[in-house]
């Protein structure tokens, strides 16, 4: 299943079945095509790599839609905008927080893992950091991000 910051509808759907049995969820599109690594907010320390022309969304622009910043709607994007003040806040980065985010869940931390994708080796180490250092996120942080998602309930779910 597709499950990020941006897309929650398995905490209401399946969180509570898989946990009665036991079964760990294994998440994809964790960082929503790379729109919650941070790289596509204006004025970030790593938007030139998402003004490059190999970036994803920039190569295959009808690549998933409701992530692609030219067409994710305005509350995606804020919602985007709000969680990388919240990393920022906890000294992590926008990607860090994703994964940790979704490492915190229990359907995910008690039998399951994440799927992490990555365009270049930075890439990579900066989502596997909190593989190797686990990043515990607190419950302050945890309560800013759900403050975000009842504003911006799964945003990118719909176009």
């Amino acid at each position: 299943n597709s499950y990020s910051l941006l897309d929650r509808r398995f905490d209401s759907e399946l969180a509570e079945a898989v946990d009665n049995y036991n079964i760990g969820l294994l998440p994809w599109s964790v960082l929503a095509g790379g729109l919650l690594s941070g790289k596509y907010r204006s004025g970030s320390k790593k938007s030139g790599i998402a003004s490059d022309d190999s970036s994803r969304f920039n190569k295959y622009p009808d690549y998933m839609a409701r992530w692609n910043p030219k067409s994710a709607t305005e509350s995606t994007l804020l919602a985007v905008d709000e969680y990388s003040r919240i990393a920022e806040e906890a000294g992590l980065t926008p990607s860090q927080l994703a994964v940790a985010f979704c490492r915190s869940r229990k359907f995910i931390a008690n039998s399951g893992s994440v799927i992490v994708g990555a365009t270049t080796v930075e890439q990579l180490k900066e989502n596997m950091e909190p593989f190797d250092t686990p990043v515990e996120l607190s419950e302050d942080v945890l309560a800013k991000i759900d403050e975000v998602h009842l504003r911006c309930r799964d945003p990118c779910c719909t176009l």
